[in-house]
């Protein structure tokens, strides 16, 4: 066990650049209501996340709006307490993560999907082909926060999905892994009401500021102390992180199961990567232990069910 968690470790360490994808800008933002029921005996525990889709002319990115928000919020509350400390270094505040971690950067034209992943510290981004949906579009039309959607079904991933379309869009994407259809995929869902990606708004983006107007003004990103970085992110620039660990589903598959069999010893084995001045590939600084006892959400419906 104890040459697994060495070998895991190192893995966590080892920064591999992933090669750079071209960025696109995004002109529209989508909201979504995500739902997810994780564990059929208590459906009524089911949490909702929002989340937002970031649509370019070639590209998307689907992201936790929780957690954008958050790392607002903390920007402000950082500045505030450089600005009233004595020596300008702010103690006792912590970065904590809001909602889904998981990215996802979808680019059509290209049939390429990269997501973006984390086990514990680090982040992993994980290249694959575009998953291909049989759709069959009806005459079935809605509306959608003013924008005029057609219907239409598709089978994915185990599961049976109605979703919602808007020609008006003409990018081939929608929220999560969904794709495809000649329009942003605004409003999803399986038929059981299971997995569920709810319209929640549409909103043009917001001009990014000037580097210089970012915090730290033109400091580099990389000379940030490791609680910042990760915060001047351009969130209308879509492209795939280029400091990531990149692998394989298989290889990080293997990784979380790792942590998942012993995550206790996992994290002791992480913290004392990071005491000894191993500097984590990811923008959290700690890990947070669970309490004892505490083995976290059960998962018996996972969102991809395997095929009949």
């Amino acid at each position: 066990m104890k040459k697994q968690l060495l070998l895991a470790v190192g893995l966590l360490t080892a920064c591999i650049g992933a090669e750079a994808q071209k960025p696109d800008t995004a002109w529209l933002m989508v909201h979504y209501k995500f739902t997810h029921i994780m564990d059929t005996t208590k459906r009524a525990l089911t949490r909702t996340f929002n989340m937002v889709l970031f649509v370019g002319k070639n590209a998307s990115a689907y992201k936790s709006y929780d957690q954008l928000v958050a790392d607002q919020q903390f920007k402000k509350v950082y500045a505030e307490a450089v600005a009233s400390s004595p020596d300008g270094q702010p103690r006792g505040i912590n970065r904590t993560g809001i909602g889904s971690p998981t990215q996802y950067f979808q680019y059509p034209g290209e049939h390429k999907l990269f997501t973006k992943d984390y086990v514990m510290v680090n982040a992993y981004l994980i290249e694959a082909a575009m998953p291909a949906i049989n759709w069959t579009i009806s005459n079935d039309t809605a509306t959608f926060g003013g924008l005029h959607c057609q219907k239409a079904t598709g089978h994915f991933k185990g599961r049976d999905y109605i979703v919602w379309f808007c020609p008006d869009l003409p990018v081939h994407t929608g929220p999560w892994k969904l794709n495809g259809l000649p329009g942003v995929i605004v409003d999803a869902r399986d038929t059981k009401n299971e997995v569920v990606f709810a319209f929640d708004g549409v909103e043009k983006t917001v001009p990014s500021p000037p580097k210089g107007q970012r915090i730290g003004g033109n400091t580099d990103e990389k000379d940030l102390p490791p609680i910042l970085q990760g915060l001047n992110d351009d969130h209308n620039l879509i492209q795939p992180p280029a400091q990531a660990i990149k692998t394989t589903q298989k290889e990080f598959d293997k990784l979380r199961e790792a942590m998942e069999k012993n995550p206790e010893a996992f994290a002791q084995a992480i913290n004392a990567a990071i005491d000894r001045g191993d500097k984590p590939n990811s923008d959290h600084v700690m890990v947070r232990r669970r309490p004892n006892g505490d083995s976290g959400p059960v998962m018996n419906n996972p969102i991809e069910l395997p095929e009949k």
